[in-house]
């Protein structure tokens, strides 16, 4: 079975599956390329590390962005206001 991965970009806020030391699980991705460089939100420290590595690491994304990856969803809730094509209900969601 694959695990699906986890979207990431820059300047997003992350969870990894181990706690960092200092007592925080949130960082930061500051540089990414081939090799992927994150700052700790609790010290400020930070990591570089292979692509690889970490996706395999990475646990979740706390931030997700306003980009195209999120259009579908909205497009998919808006969808249902009259006006805009469609005959639901202001307040009914899909």
């Amino acid at each position: 079975m694959v695990k699906p991965r986890v979207p990431f970009e820059l300047n997003d806020i992350v969870e990894m599956k181990k706690a960092h030391p200092c007592g925080t699980n949130q960082w930061k991705i500051i540089r990414m390329g081939a090799d992927i460089r994150i700052k700790c939100m609790g010290c400020s420290h930070s990591v570089m590390m292979p692509r690889s590595e970490f996706q395999k690491k990475i646990k979740g994304s706390l931030t997700m962005p306003m980009n195209k990856r999120w259009y579908p969803k909205i497009k998919k809730i808006c969808r249902n206001f009259p006006g805009k094509g469609g005959n639901g209900h202001p307040n009914q969601l899909i």
